[in-house]
């Protein structure tokens, strides 16, 4: 028979239920028999035990909540009987061993990657397209439209569909590309570069700044106004900043400087069209895996991503640093309650004290506007399980793997070390994608248990479910599933076949779901006010 619950850790004072439960129903816990009080719906927890009001409840083994008023063995544990606690944050605890896989199998594998001047390696060669503010928005839409499709990057099968039912013959397909090697030409709006503080139109440029110097990115072209406070010239400082080496392509059109907007487009047109055919010299080539940098997110959390999903995500991140490459761990939000954990990881003192710094200046920003981190669980994540947010960060959290921290990064900082990074993003899943490319990932891994189309303009992101009915019913989405994790399959081996999908992916074999749908979300974090 089929286990109906799972005890995640030892010492762990709630096993989380499979399948829907019935009151009354018996359910085994490490050889004792519990008759269950009240139904548990899938995903959700049941106590192992009796609470008092005030006792602290453990899952993955730390403190996730706190007993609201007392709760039963065999009871459901839901909002109404636990709040959310967290273990208060260390600095002096002892540093964190680990013991790297075995990855001898993959050290001579390679992936088809695309190797820049500076040696250094793309998962694919795309044109990027912005404004310096929200004012160009409309210019760079019809960019869009003048390119996209011309090129061969777009159809427009829902305008075709719209034809068929008016009874006209579709007429639009997609033509062949001229520019084969261009993986696409992509184009960012924003809603910032203005109306705001300068502090934000320098964070704006800073990440735009990311983008234009990213692998995969061959060159780009940028609109301004004129006016707005994310003038060229801080544009150009944030470039010089990422960059001091810097030499993309940057075509740079002021509208103001040209009166006639028309003139400006065509122009605009005719300077990216000639650069897009030095941007299709580039060829593919075999590089070893450690030239990867990886990005590790969740969205639409459920009861089981924390099982599946997230753990297999952390197998694969400790594989990929084993062998030379990075990968970046963001949302810390989802971190809270296990920080002190993270903190045993971290390799530099400093980085230990920078983390918490962090965590601690995001939680009083919070507080400032009549918030807490302890609101980060959705109505969807509490509705599948998730009930605190110390709950979902401890499940969250495996997708860092085990390895060492090499470093503490915010907002879109850099990971220049090989080894697993911590990321200062909120847990909001554009800005926190967007975020993690902009400090070099070329690829995501982005887990989900209700499903989320979230794409990126520039770099693959793979989509990871974390049971499988949301992978047979949200296919088009979903790229790899994690599901059979709970019909038995081990992690590890799951890992193998997910890392083998990124390597496939890295080198161009593999077009994941997002693209094929074309969805290229970006999303800055503004942090300050509007004046």
């Amino acid at each position: 028979m089929a286990a109906t619950t799972l005890l995640i850790h030892p010492d762990d004072d709630m096993l989380v239920a499979l399948a829907d439960l019935a009151e009354g129903q018996t359910v085994d816990d490490a050889g004792q028999a519990i008759t269950l009080c009240t139904p548990v719906a899938a995903k959700h927890k049941l106590a192992r035990r009796d609470f008092a009001p005030g006792e602290v409840l453990k899952l993955y083994g730390v403190p996730v909540g706190k007993a609201l008023h007392a709760i039963r063995r065999g009871e459901a544990v839901t909002t109404e009987n636990l709040v959310h606690h967290a273990a208060e944050p260390r600095l002096d605890g002892s540093a964190m061993s680990w013991q790297a896989p075995d990855v001898k199998a993959w050290q001579e594998q390679t992936f088809e990657g695309i190797v820049r001047k500076d040696g250094r390696v793309a998962t694919a060669n795309h044109w990027l397209v912005f404004p310096l503010v929200f004012c160009e928005n409309r210019n760079i839409d019809q960019l869009r439209q003048a390119l996209e499709r011309p090129l061969g990057y777009a159809g427009d099968e829902l305008a075709d569909y719209t034809l068929s039912l008016l009874g006209h013959t579709a007429k639009s397909s997609r033509r062949n590309r001229p520019f084969p090697n261009v993986d696409g030409v992509r184009f960012i709006t924003h809603a910032g570069g203005c109306g705001g503080t300068r502090a934000d139109a320098k964070r704006l440029c800073k990440l735009l700044a990311a983008y234009a110097d990213h692998p995969n990115v061959a060159g780009v072209t940028v609109l301004s106004l004129g006016c707005q406070n994310a003038q060229i010239a801080m544009f150009r400082e944030a470039l010089a900043e990422q960059n001091p080496a810097f030499d993309k392509p940057c075509l740079v059109y002021e509208q103001q400087q040209w009166g006639d907007e028309q003139a400006m487009m065509k122009a605009v047109l005719q300077d990216t069209l000639k650069a897009l055919t030095e941007a299709n010299e580039v060829r593919r080539e075999p590089v070893p895996l450690s030239k990867l940098k990886i990005g590790v997110k969740c969205g639409g959390s459920d009861g089981f991503s924390g099982i599946t999903a997230n753990p297999v995500l952390g197998l694969v991140s400790d594989r990929l640093v084993a062998l030379g490459g990075a990968s970046l761990l963001a949302e810390f939000p989802e971190l809270c309650g296990v920080e002190s954990e993270l903190i045993s990881r971290c390799q530099n003192p400093a980085d230990r004290e920078r983390f918490l710094a962090l965590m601690k200046d995001f939680e009083a920003r919070a507080q400032a506007v009549g918030a807490s981190l302890a609101e980060n669980p959705s109505p969807g994540n509490i509705r599948d399980g998730l009930i605190t947010d110390a709950m979902k960060s401890a499940g969250a959290a495996r997708k860092g793997g085990g390895s060492p921290v090499v470093a503490v990064l915010d907002y879109g900082e850099q990971a220049s070390k090989p080894g697993l990074s911590l990321l200062c993003t909120p847990g909001n899943d554009v800005e926190s994608v967007t975020a993690l490319v902009a400090s070099g990932a070329q690829l995501v891994l982005f887990t989900t248990g209700l499903g989320t189309p979230t794409g990126n303009p520039i770099a693959p992101v793979l989509k990871v479910s974390s049971n499988t009915p949301l992978a047979r019913r949200m296919s088009d989405l979903i790229d790899f599933d994690c599901g059979p994790v709970l019909e038995g399959v081990s992690a590890e081996q799951t890992a193998e076949q997910l890392l083998e999908l990124v390597r496939q992916t890295a080198g161009g074999e593999y077009e994941c779901k997002a693209e094929r749908l074309r969805q290229y979300d970006w999303l800055f974090w503004k942090q300050d006010i509007s004046l």
